[in-house]
Order: structure tokens, then sequence, then C-alpha cells
């Protein structure tokens, strides 16, 4: 059994595919499986996977969740690492993750860092590391920092994953958030490195940063449907939910100002009927105002606040 899985799905990317994988198979530790998921892509990209050694899964175009759960289902590692077949790895990644697997962790995070295509500059995420944390804990921790919810920067325990029959949900966007915060905060053992190992590419027409209108409506109401799950999910548990609810209100507040007059207006109608403002944490002066705030005036308070 190796001990990781690399999962990558591929959708025309065939401007960024052999850099994604030079640097997974330029890794220091080799203890990995590659496994590719096709996406259904019209372009050349997998004329340039099918000359590295990576196991290879064909589906009709199904979208990144479909990928990944599929790919998922044929990994045979000890813990899974979700790859963006347009972003690419730091040479010691897999050897730092590695060196934090004494503690027999569920879930391990590690650092990114953000480089816009066509500009120059990175913008780091240097967060401190911990180790050895409970999922309630280690959430609470992350929190802190800015990316929380994206299923790059972790490394995820498989028997953790088909025990708790964890999955993406499928033809849907945002999927990262509606699933991400879950396996944190139900893990039993969270560590946090403070290598950055992850180059996450931002590339002006991909999916997160697409502006079209109806792309933009259909991306704020999944935003709400996985706000709905995830509440309703840890509502099941016993766990202490503050922090965790409070993250995912704040998400799905600050996603309906993407949106303009009639339809921001009915969204912001529908938070108040869900009563998402009820789990922003008040647990301190400038909290309890920002509540009032936000009640108020989602677009108005962010505008005000950048």
């Amino acid at each position: 059994m190796p001990k990781f899985s690399i999962i990558i799905p591929v959708y025309n990317v065939e401007k960024y595919i052999k850099k994604c994988l030079d640097s997974v198979f330029n890794q220091t530790y080799k203890d990995f499986e590659v496994i590719v998921v096709n996406d259904g892509t019209p372009d050349n990209s997998m004329d340039i996977v099918k000359k590295y050694d990576v196991k290879i899964i064909e589906q009709k175009n199904q979208g990144q969740s479909a990928a990944r759960n599929n790919g998922i289902k044929k990994a045979s590692g000890e813990y899974l690492i979700f790859l963006d077949s347009d972003d690419y790895w730091r040479k010691d990644l897999l050897k730092e993750i590695n060196k934090s697997l004494k503690n027999n962790p569920d879930v391990v995070r590690f650092q990114m860092q953000e480089i816009y295509e066509g500009q120059d500059g990175i913008l780091e995420h240097n967060e401190k590391g911990f180790s050895g944390l409970n999922g309630v804990d280690a959430f609470t921790e992350i929190c802190k920092y800015r990316i929380v919810d994206a299923a790059c920067p972790y490394a995820i325990k498989r028997d953790y994953w088909n025990k708790n029959k964890f999955a993406f949900k499928q033809g849907m966007v945002h999927e990262d958030y509606g699933l991400i915060p879950l396996i944190i905060i139900k893990a039993n053992v969270v560590n946090s490195i403070e290598y950055i190992g992850y180059n996450y590419v931002q590339r002006p027409m991909s999916t997160m940063n697409n502006k079209d209108y109806d792309k933009v409506k259909k991306k704020v109401s999944d935003m709400f449907e996985h706000y709905k799950y995830l509440v309703s999910e840890i509502n099941k548990t016993k766990l202490d939910s503050k922090v965790f609810k409070s993250f995912a209100a704040n998400s799905a507040i600050l996603k309906i100002c993407e949106l303009k007059g009639k339809d921001y207006k009915e969204f912001k109608k529908k938070l108040k009927e869900e009563k998402v403002y009820d789990n922003l944490l008040v647990d301190t002066l400038p909290r309890k105002i920002k509540k009032q705030f936000l009640k108020i005036s989602p677009k108005l308070f962010y505008k005000l606040t950048k």
C-alpha cells in the first residue's frame, strides 16, 4: 500500500498538466500513486498524461466532484491528497507531510501560496503549525487564517474518509466548502505543518474566477445549499459547533454580496428565514456590532471593512 494517493481531475488543462505532473514525480519522497481522472476533456491533456506512470480513470464530463469521488474509489494509499491539474507542488511537500504522521493523524494541513497568472508576485499564506489537536480545536485554529475549506491543502486518512462515507456533492460548485469543514471538525487528530508546499494558480477564467452572472447566481445558490447541509450535519453530532457554524454563516453571508439588485435582496431574505445570522459568534463587542451591521447590509459592511 502506498503512503499517498494523489487524485488529479483533468479537464481542459493541456497548458498546465505537464508542470503539475512533473511537480509530483519530482517529489523527494517517492511512496505514492497518482490517479488521474479524465473528466471527458476535449483537448490534448490526456496525450500528455499518458506519458507518465499514472492510473487513469475515464468518465464523461461530470465535474470535479464526480472526478474526485471516482478517484477515491480506486485509491489504495494510506492518505488521500487532492491536486488540481493547473496547480503544482514544491518538491519536498510529501516529505514534509510524511514527517508529520508519527501520531497517526486523520488530517494533515499544509500551506499554500497563490500565484496569479500573468502577474508578478506570490501571495504566501504563512500559518503557525500545530500537532495532535482534536477536530474542534483544530478547526478553531485553522479559522484564524484565510484558506480554510479548500480541499487541496490537506492529506486525509483514507480509512477515516471511508468510515465516515465522505463524498463531494456532485453537480455543485463550492463543493470544498460543503465538505472539508466537516472532515476537519469530526477528526480525532489533526496536524498542521508550516511548510508552504502548494502553488495555487489563479487563472482569470477558472471556475472560481468566472464572472458570468448566471454562473455567479449558481455559485451563490450552491453555497447556500452547502451551508444548510453543514449545519444539518453538525447538528447530528455532540461536538462544540459554535465556531464551525459561525464560519459557515460568515461564508454564506459574504457570498451573497456577489449578487445584484433583486437577487441580492431575495437571498438576504433567505438568510434571515434560515436564521443564518443567529449562528454568528457574538462573544466580543466587535462581533456583536458586526452581526447587527451584517443583518442590516452585508454589502455595505464588507465594502467598509475591505
